[in-house]
């Protein structure tokens, strides 16, 4: 998990990048949206290796290291609680509460829409549904609904450019983009370039709703004084579309900007090729190993414990291994009557289909210790196998087991 974190945040770091240096001040504002939502999807599904290319260059092993077992006879067999299953209980336990509190203000978000169309007076104008409030606002859309203020429309306060800029919004399902990027920050409430992609996202909404504007009304100039009554005004509504959203010198700017047809072709073309080398580069799957020793294995053929997306997993979990080998163990009668003490290293191979290989003595307390202890091994049911990329993958255990007398 946290290699495709890793991944997936240096792909939205990139295409962010592209997006500043190159996109955002061209007039291209369709191809930029499509960009802006593609990056997200694409730098969210390409790490997981959905599409991928082999590559011989590198053929590894995951290499795992347990916590130590301490087994003494006469007593009860334990599982040590590790400080990394402390910090993942906690880890995960704080990241379901967060997305628990926002998930929580997202409905409630969207509840609060329903309330305002279900509690104040609707009408249709020019085949828009306007749903009329009674406390001073700016317009605003969302969903299917343009949100205005009751009476500043009775009054003809209300300029029909900022209906028109609305319904743009409403007929280019800009409201689809919103929820998307307000899930993925939700879910990934961690990561601060989300927050930056729904501001880009938010900003071309803009671009693309005065463009609309301008077609209809071919007035940039009164336009433009429009935008600027409004700029003082500071409110802003959660998922919806509003008229004043960052009225910058650059949004005012972009009405009159000229297009380069050469110029957008190139950058297009430049875009292209970042996206086909991205996908290249992390689509690139290692091949498996076979491994006898883990003296046979160089460091550069070893996956760190973080690229191993999934773990292998006993049946039961990683507690109930260490219950099932001490249970299981039975002290050889030389190691007993000489009360032996020490500690012993062993080595295991989870394959593929989650079956144990490779059972090995790396250091020994000697009489009949590792002997035993591969026994036990050998009982193992089969483990659930380890993946990267959504792969299963061949993974390398190292136990420690410290054997004790009798008390």
């Amino acid at each position: 998990m946290i290699l495709y974190l890793l991944k997936s945040g240096i792909l939205l770091l990139v295409f962010y990048v592209v997006y500043k240096m190159v996109l955002e001040n061209e007039k291209m504002f369709r191809f930029n949206r499509a960009y802006l939502l593609g990056s997200l999807i694409f730098s969210l599904t390409i790490p997981l290796q959905i599409v991928s290319f082999e590559s011989g260059f590198s053929n590894k092993i995951g290499l795992i290291q347990l916590d130590e077992l301490v087994i003494q006879k006469g007593s009860e067999n334990f599982a040590p609680i590790s400080l990394n299953d402390f910090l993942i209980v906690l880890i995960t336990v704080s990241y379901g509460l967060v997305v628990l509190l926002l998930m929580l203000r997202f409905v409630l978000n969207l509840f609060s829409f329903y309330n305002r169309i279900t509690r104040n007076e609707v009408q249709f104008i020019k085949g828009e549904k306007v749903v009329l409030i009674d406390e001073p606002i700016l317009p605003h859309s969302f969903w299917k609904s343009i949100f205005i203020s009751k009476e500043e429309f009775k009054n003809g306060k209300i300029p029909s450019e900022l209906i028109a800029h609305e319904k743009a919004h409403l007929e280019q399902k800009h409201t689809l983009d919103i929820l998307f990027i307000e899930v993925l920050q939700i879910v990934f409430w961690f990561n601060p370039l989300f927050i930056l992609y729904k501001k880009a996202i938010k900003l071309n909404h803009e671009f693309l709703a005065d463009e609309a504007v301008i077609k209809q009304f071919d007035s940039v100039r009164s336009y433009q004084n429009l935008l600027l009554d409004f700029a003082s005004n500071k409110n802003t509504i959660s998922l919806a579309s509003t008229i004043n959203y960052l009225i910058t010198k650059k949004r005012l700017v972009m009405m009159t900007k000229k297009e380069s047809s050469i110029k957008i072709v190139l950058k297009v073309f430049s875009v292209g090729i970042v996206y086909a080398l991205l996908l290249f580069v992390f689509s690139t799957k290692t091949m498996a190993q076979t491994v006898k020793n883990k003296a046979d294995v160089k460091e550069k053929d070893i996956y760190e414990s973080d690229a191993i997306e999934k773990q292998p997993e006993f049946p039961g979990g990683i507690a109930a291994f260490y219950k099932f080998v001490g249970s299981n163990f039975k002290m050889p009668a030389e190691a007993e009557k000489n009360k032996i003490q020490g500690k012993a290293y062993m080595q295991f191979v989870v394959e593929k289909d989650g079956s144990l290989s490779d059972l090995r003595t790396m250091k020994d307390v000697g009489y009949g210790i590792g002997d035993e202890v591969i026994r036990v091994l050998k009982l193992s049911p089969k483990w659930t196998s380890g993946s990267i990329d959504g792969k299963p993958v061949r993974v390398m255990y190292t136990l420690p087991i410290t054997i004790q007398p009798a008390k």
